[in-house]
């Protein structure tokens, strides 16, 4: 949140339950990226490359991006990106591909091993998402249950 955000947000005071169901949430995420980061690191990758594959295949529309891509979507510097490309495809996860249409530009793209680690991956957070459902439930806050 920007400054000019901060100073737009409601001053109303919270509740304690508002608090507790801030803190409940906040627990959550941080309990799931916990678990996510250990999953990964179980099955061989870092979590930086698990989530490049899961950007490259959860990409809209399409089964690979550009690099700059990435970069918005992970939100992190382009030459970040390419570091993290580079050892991910020195593992056998994505391979760089010329694009058709531009020679500047280069699609990433998941190799057979990285959409089969991924594919088990993805099944694993999905299950852990779905028993974490109530844990991760967005608050609801007291002048919008008035409204409803």
């Amino acid at each position: 949140m920007t400054v000019a955000e901060d100073e737009r947000a409601d001053p109303a005071a919270l509740t304690k339950q508002e608090f507790e169901a801030l803190a409940r949430f906040r627990f959550g995420i941080r309990r799931y990226l916990r678990f996510s980061e250990e999953t990964v690191r179980g099955h061989g990758l870092t979590p930086q490359q698990y989530q490049l594959l899961l950007a490259l295949k959860g990409f809209p529309g399409r089964d690979w991006a550009t690099v700059r891509e990435l970069a918005d979507g992970l939100q992190l510097r382009h030459h970040s990106v390419v570091e993290l490309v580079n050892r991910a495809q020195a593992a056998g996860l994505v391979e760089r591909v010329p694009h058709p249409d531009d020679a500047r530009a280069v699609r990433v793209q998941l190799t057979a091993e990285g959409e089969e680690i991924l594919s088990r991956l993805g099944a694993v957070h999905r299950d852990e998402l779905r028993r974490m459902r109530a844990t991760l439930a967005l608050p609801v806050w007291h002048d919008e249950s008035s409204s409803q």
